[in-house]
């Protein structure tokens, strides 16, 4: 067993670079055939940020572990927000000034609604899913025409600029596309099969092993990339890659087992987890947004997301 966790973690680590590799690729790719910093900020960086939940949650899928694509998918989320965010604002309290950040905030709240929503009958459909990654791509081209259209002094512009590479040739882009591309889906599967492994070890649920295992490990790129950014001040980018990722967790990432393997899911993910991921949401709402100006999330609330973490781990193993 010690053997398998050491597999699943290179595996782990193999995904996340596999994912910057994805993301750097086809950021300089873009870049280099004219896309704007702003349109590859909103689309493509935040599209890698969830490239290993899909990945995963698409193994999971076609291996017929419908229960662990969806735990990942809500994990993810709950994972995000309240330890990714919280030990983020603990390390630094984090001011909020974008005014795009604001109008992706209520977008977050309805697609979090809307799979709740998918979920409450124990089900989720074929149909449920084509909406999904329907609405996935009616959101990416809502956020390349909010980056046409965004205040140029915005924050999150000049911050998101600052972090597309720049000098690298479209050659060397592709390389590492492709590479990529390849990396993804292969180390996905290991860590799935390594992963179910470890969970039939302990007893535990697939839903259960998607909510905490997979969830927190596929977080751990937005957690390393949170930290770099707070560093550099970069406080609205933060909190855009987290928006944007849960954004995408749920239309993409969630659309996967509802358009490879439809069917029952496991009921606490109704009943329990998606509550969870919608009591965050909300509260992440709270604590960022303020109609007057700017905003902060401080070292208190940032305390209070990290106790939310852990009581809910406490509450998924007691």
């Amino acid at each position: 067993m010690i053997l398998e966790a050491c597999y699943f973690l290179i595996w782990l680590v193999v995904l996340s670079w596999g994912a910057d590799r994805f993301v750097f690729g086809a950021s300089v790719l873009a870049k280099n055939i004219g896309v704007s910093p702003m349109v590859i900020g909103l689309t493509i960086v935040a599209m890698g940020s969830s490239a290993p939940e899909i990945m995963v949650a698409a193994t999971s899928s076609f291996n017929g572990s419908t229960d662990t694509a969806v735990g990942n998918a809500l994990g993810s989320n709950i994972t995000n927000i309240a330890l990714v965010l919280g030990l983020t604002a603990l390390l630094k309290p984090l001011s909020i000034a974008s005014s795009t950040l604001k109008k992706e905030m209520p977008v977050l709240l309805l697609v979090t609604l809307l799979a709740v929503y998918f979920l409450s009958d124990f089900l989720l459909l074929k149909l449920e899913g084509i909406i999904l990654i329907t609405l996935f791509f009616v959101v990416i081209g809502g956020l390349t025409w909010v980056s046409f259209h965004m205040d140029k002094g915005d924050l999150l512009q000049s911050e998101t600029e600052s972090e597309i590479p720049t000098g690298v040739p479209t050659s060397k882009a592709i390389i590492w596309l492709v590479v990529g591309m390849i990396l993804l889906p292969l180390s996905a599967h290991f860590m799935v099969n390594s992963a179910e492994i470890i969970a039939r070890y302990f007893g535990l649920s697939e839903l259960v092993i998607g909510l905490t295992i997979i969830a927190i490990g596929t977080s751990l790129p937005e957690l390393a990339a949170c930290v770099a950014g707070v560093l550099k001040n970069e406080d609205d980018l933060v909190l855009g890659n987290i928006i944007g990722s849960n954004i995408f967790n749920i239309l993409a990432v969630l659309a996967m087992p509802g358009l490879i393997a439809p069917g029952v899911v496991d009921e606490n993910a109704a009943i329990r987890d998606s509550y969870v991921m919608l009591g965050l949401t909300i509260l992440l709402l709270i604590f960022s947004f303020n109609l007057k100006g700017s905003r902060c999330i401080n070292r208190v609330e940032g305390f209070c997301l990290i106790a939310c973490f852990l009581g809910y781990q406490y509450l998924l193993f007691s």
